[in-house]
């Protein structure tokens, strides 16, 4: 059974929190490393047509992220957060804000590195300050941009063998 073309699964348990999942054919360490590693994110995280021009990542508790996406005709997000757990190859949990956002609050956001047979399973909870962001959220063509930025993902990881072998 191939994973080539898993589709992204969003879920909302609750009024406040957006659920995604995908499987990915690669071993729970190589996933973490591309969620973490700059020169691995800024390969894919994005929607079609973004790119990262800016990624820091000061990957400890309490250490900030941030990064910068540039899209089609010039137009930016930024978008960054504070890491408040992590727990290689298993969890990350930070919070996220942007520097536009049209929605109240911070969002925690929580990574969950899930491996069974050398196939990792990613499920991000998204949890918003308020119903209203939530629901803004799901107003955006926001699962259709992580759907694209997570095939890209797979792409990475079936292709690259720079980051095989390599601790994150």
């Amino acid at each position: 059974m191939s994973g080539l073309d898993d589709p992204l699964v969003v879920h909302t348990p609750g009024d406040r929190e957006i659920v995604l999942s995908r499987l990915f054919e690669a071993p729970a360490r190589l996933v973490f490393a591309a969620f973490t590693r700059p020169e691995l994110l800024v390969r894919w995280y994005g929607a079609r047509g973004w790119s990262l021009v800016e990624c820091d990542v000061d990957l400890r508790v309490g250490g900030r992220w941030r990064f910068v996406s540039q899209g089609p005709e010039g137009a930016r997000m930024v978008q960054a957060g504070v890491y408040r757990q992590i727990e290689p190859p298993h969890r990350l949990v930070c919070t996220e804000l942007f520097d536009d956002q049209s929605y109240p609050g911070e969002t925690l956001v929580g990574h969950e590195f899930t491996e069974l047979a050398g196939r990792t399973t990613v499920t991000t909870t998204l949890l918003y300050a308020t119903v209203e962001g939530r629901d803004t959220v799901l107003r955006y063509p926001m699962t259709r941009g992580v759907g694209q930025s997570y095939t890209r993902l797979a792409d990475l990881l079936r292709s690259t063998t720079t980051i095989r072998g390599e601790q994150p």
